[in-house]
């Protein structure tokens, strides 16, 4: 961890350097041109002029470039963990109603896609009773009564209406809807011990390089580096789940939430 930030520091200070060192030559470009346009024999001022401007042009293009990259990086990045976050969410509210219906995760997006197709959520009634307590009536002579909870069962709503209504996109949220064509989720599930306990888990994730591809690799190198999802979208992975402890919880900061 300690070798991956020094390399993150190390990185901003090189792109810092080399901004000052091109304005640097964009100064002394241009002193340069002044200079010549002064002490220069007339005959050379014009090729000599025309091609310092085009040195100034290209080394302000590179400077704007270095400022500008980093802004044009965090506009498609955000855009892109937007919508693979949307399908991230179907997948979480697709596997915990299948925990809910079955007792556990779905192991893959096949077995999830058929249980939303087909699945049904029982419809229930949790009513507080009181009930006579023959035992305790025997042993103290009274008439005594112990409070019961009845459950009845009213009926059954399919999964698909549930969750999905009118849309069919959970035939495609396995789909990674942004970066590189093709791409899908991974997707595990299995179990957590915590006090003896067996509990359900499930985690689905793509790579930040699979998300961001096409984009500048050291940009993408730091943004793998985020160590909080308070500032970022946390490692090196954009992900719901967890295969370590029972959570359900996604890696994004919760700007990502407030459409919710």
């Amino acid at each position: 961890m300690r070798k991956t930030y020094n390399k993150l520091i190390t990185n901003k200070k090189r792109m810092l350097t080399g901004i000052l060192v091109v304005v640097g030559v964009i100064l002394f470009t241009i002193l340069l041109v002044k200079l010549i346009d002064k002490f220069i024999p007339a005959k050379f001022k014009p090729v000599l002029v025309i091609a310092l401007w085009g040195l100034i042009a290209f080394l302000g293009y590179t400077t704007f470039m270095s400022v500008y990259s980093p802004i044009k990086f965090n506009k498609v990045k955000r855009e892109r963990y937007a919508k693979v976050i949307r399908n991230l969410k179907d997948i979480r509210t697709s596997q915990t109603a299948h925990r809910t219906v079955t007792g556990r995760f779905a192991s893959n997006f096949d077995q999830l896609v058929n249980f939303i197709e087909t699945g049904q959520f029982t419809l229930i009634e949790r009513r507080d009773t009181s009930v006579f307590d023959a035992e305790a009536t025997k042993r103290f002579g009274v008439d005594t009564h112990k409070d019961s909870i009845v459950i009845d069962t009213l009926g059954y709503a399919p999964v698909k209406d549930s969750l999905f209504k009118n849309s069919d996109r959970y035939k495609t949220m396995m789909n990674v809807p942004a970066g590189k064509d093709g791409a899908k989720f991974e997707m595990k599930e299995g179990f957590v011990n915590q006090n003896s306990v067996q509990i359900p888990v499930f985690e689905a994730s793509v790579d930040k390089d699979v998300v961001l591809f096409d984009q500048d690799k050291n940009l993408v190198f730091e943004e793998k580096q985020i160590i909080s999802s308070i500032v970022g979208v946390q490692g090196e992975v954009v992900k719901v789940g967890s295969m370590e402890e029972a959570s359900v919880v996604g890696n994004w900061p919760k700007i990502y939430d407030t459409n919710d």
